[in-house]
C-alpha cells in the first residue's frame, strides 16, 4: 500500500460522494467514537465516518441509544474529528435534542458543528422532521437522514425486526425519502428493511442511500466498528459480516499479559532502563 501525505489526501465532501452515486461507485461507511480508533479508520480509506449514538450501547453499555447526551456525542465527535484526514465525519443528533421543535433542532446541530468540528449531522425520521431538516438546513448544515428501522424509536416499535415489510408502510418510507431529499438531504441511510424496497428506493432517489441491513441494491453501506470487528460478541444480526475477531485477540493478550507479570517474566532485562 502506498504511503500518502497529509497534504495529498483528498478530502471526502458531499459533493463528492453525490459524484460517487452519479459513476456508481460504493460508499463505505462505518461508526467511530474515539481518536485512536478513526485514525486506523480514516487511515484504512473509509469515505464516511458517523459518530453514531450507538455510542450510547458499545461505549456506555445502555440498553438503547436514547440516554446518550448532546454534550456527549460532542465529545466523541470532537475526539473523532482530531483523528480524521480524509473521511467526511457524520454526526447523530441524539434523541431529545431535535424533536421538541426545529428551533431546538438548529440549537443541536449548530453545537455539533461548531464544537466538533463535524461536517454533518444525522436525524432519524421523515415527514414528522421535516420542520426541522428545513430549518437546519437553512443555516448551513448539511443532514443526513435515517429511514426504516430508527433506534431512538425502539420503544415506539416495540421491536427491532425488520420494517416496511408491509405495504403501508413501504410506501410511506419511500414517501419520506423523496421528502428528504426535496428538503435538501445529502444522503439518506436506510436500516433493516426490505431489500427490494431498499433498491426501488435508492433507484428512485438521486442522493446516496446507505444501507445497514437493506440489501446491496443501494449505494454504499454502513456498519457498528465494534460489530464488524468482533469486538461485541452477542450482537448477531443476519447483515453483519464479522472482519476480524479482535474479541479473542485481545482477551488472549491480555491473559498472556496477566500471566507474564505473574510469573516475573515482564518486564525482562531488555525492558528496563
Amino acid at each position: 500500500m502506498s504511503v500518502h501525505k497529509a497534504s495529498d489526501v483528498k478530502k471526502i465532501t458531499t459533493h463528492q460522494l453525490q459524484e460517487m452515486k452519479n459513476r456508481g461507485e460504493k460508499i463505505a461507511m462505518l461508526t467511530a467514537y474515539d481518536y485512536s480508533m478513526a485514525r486506523i479508520i480514516d487511515g484504512a480509506g473509509i469515505d464516511v465516518i458517523l459518530v453514531g449514538d450507538s455510542a450510547s450501547n458499545v461505549m456506555a453499555g445502555n440498553e438503547t441509544t436514547l440516554p446518550i447526551t448532546l454534550d456527549q456525542m460532542i465529545y466523541h465527535a470532537s475526539s473523532v474529528v482530531k483523528a480524521v484526514k480524509r473521511a467526511l465525519v457524520v454526526v447523530d443528533i441524539p434523541f431529545g435534542y431535535y424533536q421538541g421543535s426545529s428551533g431546538e433542532a438548529l440549537r443541536s446541530s449548530i453545537r455539533i458543528m461548531k464544537e466538533s468540528g463535524g461536517h454533518a449531522v444525522k436525524m432519524e425520521g421523515g415527514s414528522e422532521i421535516k420542520d426541522s431538516v428545513l430549518r437546519i438546513l437553512s443555516a448551513g448544515v448539511p443532514v443526513m437522514g435515517h429511514l426504516g428501522l430508527t433506534p431512538q424509536s425502539i420503544y415506539k416499535f416495540g421491536t427491532y425486526t425488520v420494517r416496511a415489510k408491509e405495504e403501508v408502510e413501504a410506501n410511506k418510507l419511500l414517501e419520506d425519502a423523496l421528502l428528504l431529499q426535496e428538503c435538501g438531504c445529502f444522503a439518506i441511510v436506510l436500516e433493516k428493511i426490505p431489500a427490494t424496497l431498499a433498491k426501488k428506493v435508492s433507484a428512485s432517489l438521486q442522493i446516496p442511500v446507505i444501507g445497514i441491513g437493506a440489501g446491496p441494491d443501494v449505494d454504499g453501506q454502513v456498519l457498528v466498528m465494534q460489530d464488524m470487528l468482533g469486538i461485541t460478541k452477542d450482537f448477531k444480526p443476519r447483515f453483519l459480516r464479522r472482519y476480524a475477531d479482535l474479541n479473542t485477540v485481545i482477551t488472549g493478550a491480555i491473559g498472556n499479559y496477566v500471566k507474564d507479570v505473574k510469573a516475573r517474566d515482564f518486564p525482562n532485562q531488555e525492558e528496563k532502563y
